[in-house]
């Protein structure tokens, strides 16, 4: 697994440690849990002292997942790495829902009333809810790691200056739209689109060529909506044929090639108006940045024969990677942002029409919604994410305990956590109301 953070008696970063070393520290009383995700412990006194060692945090940013990792220049080692799943989708169906809501209340309560939606301003360089919230989300936990780890520099993988205009200033049309390097940014993008397999048959580990689903011979055009991947065989057969003939026998195949074929470039268009806004972001931390383009980060991967993955990508985002790039062991921790709650107090239908009105409140004994606790109690040990009610019992899984036998573990803060050993599960890191698993031997609670 990855490495624990480890802070002095002043809160200052230290050097991350082994998760061996860490329980060592713990069991024989040197230091206590100071927070749980991501998993640091604070020490008791002020004997630890050690030579720090600067680390990097590197982003490599995405349309619904991040992949973070902080890697020691020095040794190759990555410290510490996690993915992180923003909740942009989530924001839009809220903001569409309240828009319906707003919408027909106007309708039926103030029909002569003259609408207002061009008085509307907007400050220079607004962006939409749903990707401010996923500059929110880098930026936040950026802010956390410097505050757990020594962090002295920062790699994010965003496209470099216009290398090709600089060289010559004069290059316009048509040679300045294809470039160099038009090609290969064309078969990168299409064999993210069609996974890397062939369209025609499915098959994979296989050379690939781009094929035009409207052969050019009859009209088609070199667009990206007309581009597909297939094998050398199923590229011969169809020739010029037209893809309805050539795949009568399979509807199936057709209709997923037609419709593969059509997707939106929603994720794309998200990371292209966000990247130089987190650029701002990461610029106003103060800490040294450095940019690096997806090819370099592939051409990385690749030259080191690791697997891809969004934490991969991330400890590989720039050309400060270490040639000998050390992941074994690591596992990342699973970051998923959740929000802190809603200002709705009025439950609506799917219709949009009112049907149960709530309460505004989330505090109670010292206590929030959501908050992880373990539960004591005479009929076992139960931990999980709790639920404020009005009684004086709460809401812990599927069962009401009393906040006497509650002890805190980790605050609310808008994110849920798993680990890559169980994120297949659908459940998140802490099972609701279910028996406490075996956990570090921790101390007094401090900062939670």
């Amino acid at each position: 697994m990855s490495n624990v953070f480890v802070v002095d008696t002043n809160k200052k970063p230290l050097d991350p440690v082994h998760p061996g070393e860490a329980r060592r520290l713990l069991s024989q009383g040197k230091a206590a849990v100071w927070r749980r995700f991501p998993f640091t412990i604070i020490l008791k006194s002020e004997g630890r002292t050690s030579t720090i060692q600067p680390l990097r945090i590197k982003l490599d940013p995405g349309s619904k997942t991040t992949g973070i990792a902080i890697v020691n220049d020095a040794s190759g080692e990555v410290v510490f790495a996690a993915e992180l799943s923003h909740r942009g989708q989530a924001i839009k169906a809220s903001l569409d829902d309240r828009r319906a809501v707003r919408r027909s209340r106007r309708q039926r309560k103030t029909r002569y009333r003259k609408a207002r939606w061009a008085n509307r301003k907007r400050k220079p360089g607004w962006m939409p809810p749903s990707l401010e919230s996923r500059i929110a989300n880098i930026v936040t936990w950026v802010s956390r790691f410097s505050r757990y780890a020594p962090i002295q520099a920062i790699s994010q993988e965003l496209v470099k200056f216009d290398m090709q205009l600089m060289e010559n200033a004069e290059i316009s049309g048509v040679h300045y739209q294809q470039g160099t390097l038009q090609g290969y940014e064309i078969r990168e993008y299409l064999l993210e689109k069609w996974n890397r397999t062939c369209s025609y048959c499915g098959k994979k580990d296989i050379p690939l060529q781009i094929e035009h689903i409207h052969p050019r011979a009859n009209g088609g055009t070199n667009r990206i909506s007309n581009l597909c991947l297939a094998c050398e065989k199923c590229n011969s057969a169809k020739d010029t044929r037209d893809i309805k003939d050539f795949l009568k026998k399979k509807p199936e195949v057709l209709k997923k090639i037609l419709a593969q074929a059509k997707s939106p470039l929603k994720d794309a268009a998200v990371v292209n108006v966000t990247r130089w806004a987190l650029h701002e972001h990461v610029k106003a931390t103060g800490l040294p940045v450095e940019c690096g383009s997806g090819g370099l980060t592939k051409f990385n991967r690749t030259t080191r024969t690791l697997p891809k993955t969004h934490w991969i990508d991330a400890a590989n985002v720039g050309r400060s990677t270490p040639a000998d790039l050390i992941i074994k062991g690591v596992k990342p921790l699973v970051i998923k942002a959740t929000g802190n709650g809603r200002r709705k107090m009025c439950v609506t239908d799917a219709y949009g029409f009112p049907k149960q009105h709530k309460e505004r409140k989330g505090f109670s004994m010292g206590y929030r919604t959501g908050d992880v606790v373990r539960a004591i109690t005479p009929k076992g040990t139960y931990q999980g994410r709790i639920a404020i009610r009005h009684r004086p019992s709460f809401r812990l899984g599927k069962i009401d305990v009393h906040p006497k036998y509650m002890r805190r573990l980790h605050r609310v803060d808008g994110y849920e956590y798993v680990h890559e050993r169980s994120a297949s599960c659908s459940s998140p890191w802490v099972n609701r109301g279910v028996p406490a698993s075996r956990d570090f031997k921790d101390g007094s609670q401090h900062g939670m």
